[in-house]
């Protein structure tokens, strides 16, 4: 959920990566949600998406009737005008796509692509009616676990047959814009969640940063002490809760297939045993990732879970003192498992000639040189593994993120285009047992119920 941090932002704007309006997936992603209009993530407003196509009134006129989707025109001295569409609508992001797409056009040749943005939730619906009436733009950046169901539509250029080297960038990476043996989309950077504690706190208690849930959850006790408590999350009730909550589930060793099995319980518990001792805000049930920063950034807690577009932020944060870790672990010999965040490119089918360039500007879009320029402006981690080690070598603060990126897992990874229908039970399981009542077991019964029905 996929929704990143805008530089210059006010921090009461950022919505994180993959946070998104409840009617969505539930709501940056992004963290991404880790998705955004202050931030990315990585998420979508996927579950509509998967269950309808809203009936969106074209934004324009141009080509094949709509603005935002591909055209069949050319400007002047036989230049190629194409079409891409986002759901980047706020500044920094949409000016800064927009530079990078001229550089590409230039560096192609021929060609003028138009940026074009709609707004998180009207983009997978708006997408999903243009697939059908084979009217895709001619790029198109979207959440990366709304790749699959776009790419199902057979409205997509495989970017393999295109000749789209994935040399050199991470295997989850690679996975998240694959569908059905073929690459439809490649990110050029990701997102993803660390733990973030506070120094002056953690120093006043004579603690280190924790790595195992029994080192989490004593901690989250010491530190809840004068009106501070110990730990803050995201379990609202969209696609950012369960963002925010995989890193947990799939650590344990949970699956998405099956949701109510005892690890899965395991890991609901632990969250359940915070906001039931008081450590963890009863109000996590409402708290997007940026509800989540801004309880940290305040010093109300002492450790929370968060994504790497919230660094430039708190560093503008007069006094105060800040680390990341890799999420805590079980045991000492698990290893982190976080959701990837982030949007991938990927060409929508048109005309051979149209194709040809659109993959062009993809590749050089995904170039070494751009990617890490792009991932340097949204706060995100390269796709390139290279790029990615010498920045956790310049940059402390990323190097939590980076690490984990190499255990990272796609959210589609394992169920595909199912994935909405059972995130929406996932985090329908994290409002019933952090707010209503129930217990992890009952809770998560219900979401495999949910899930299978």
């Amino acid at each position: 959920m996929i929704f990143v941090h805008q530089r210059g932002r006010s921090r009461t704007a950022d919505t994180g990566p993959d946070a998104r309006p409840a009617a969505g997936l539930a709501a940056e992603t992004g963290v991404r949600t880790g998705g955004r209009t202050t931030a990315r993530t990585c998420i979508s407003a996927l579950a509509v998406a998967s269950t309808c196509l809203l009936a969106l009134s074209a934004c324009g006129s141009s080509g094949k009737g709509d603005s935002s989707g591909s055209g069949s025109g050319s400007g002047s001295g036989g230049t190629l005008t194409l079409n891409e569409t986002d759901y980047y609508s706020s500044a920094p992001q949409n000016t800064q796509i927009q530079g990078v797409l001229t550089e590409c056009a230039t560096q192609v040749g021929g060609v003028k692509v138009v940026h074009h943005e709609l707004p998180r939730e009207q983009l997978m619906p708006k997408l999903l009616q243009q697939a059908a009436s084979k009217s895709l733009p001619d790029l198109l950046l979207v959440d990366n676990p709304d790749l699959q169901q776009v790419a199902s539509t057979g409205g997509l250029v495989s970017l393999s047959a295109g000749g789209l080297s994935t040399d050199g960038l991470y295997p989850s990476i690679v996975s998240a814009g694959t569908y059905q043996g073929q690459v439809y989309g490649i990110a050029p950077g990701v997102n993803g969640l660390a733990l973030y504690y506070n120094k002056d706190m953690f120093t006043a208690a004579g603690l280190t940063p924790p790595t195992t849930w029994d080192e989490l959850t004593a901690d989250a006790q010491k530190l809840t002490a004068g009106g501070k408590q110990g730990i803050a999350f995201s379990a609202v009730g969209t696609e950012e809760g369960s963002f925010q909550f995989e890193p947990f589930f799939w650590t344990a060793g949970a699956d998405l297939k099956t949701l109510n099995s005892p690890q899965a319980v395991q890991a609901l518990s632990l969250w359940k045993t915070f906001v039931d001792k008081g450590w963890a805000s009863k109000s996590v049930v409402t708290w997007t990732q940026a509800d989540v920063e801004q309880q940290f950034a305040a010093g109300n807690v002492a450790m929370m879970v968060n994504g790497p577009w919230q660094l430039p932020g708190l560093n503008s944060t007069a006094n105060l003192h800040f680390g990341t870790v890799p999420i805590p672990v079980p045991s000492a010999a698990a290893k982190p498992v976080t959701p990837l965040g982030g949007e991938v490119w990927a060409v929508g089918h048109s005309s051979s000639a149209r194709e040809a360039k659109a993959v062009a500007v993809v590749k050089c879009l995904l170039s070494a040189d751009k990617a890490s320029e792009w991932s340097k402006d949204a706060g995100y981690i390269p796709s390139n593994e290279a790029a990615a080690a010498q920045l956790a070598a310049s940059d402390p603060q990323l190097q939590a993120f980076i690490t984990e990126i190499a255990t990272a897992k796609a959210r589609t990874a394992e169920l595909g285009t199912a994935y909405p229908k059972v995130s929406t039970a996932l985090f329908t399981a994290l409002q019933a047992a952090l707010a209503g009542g129930t217990s992890p077991q009952d809770a998560l019964n219900q979401a495999q119920s949910q899930a299978g029905s």
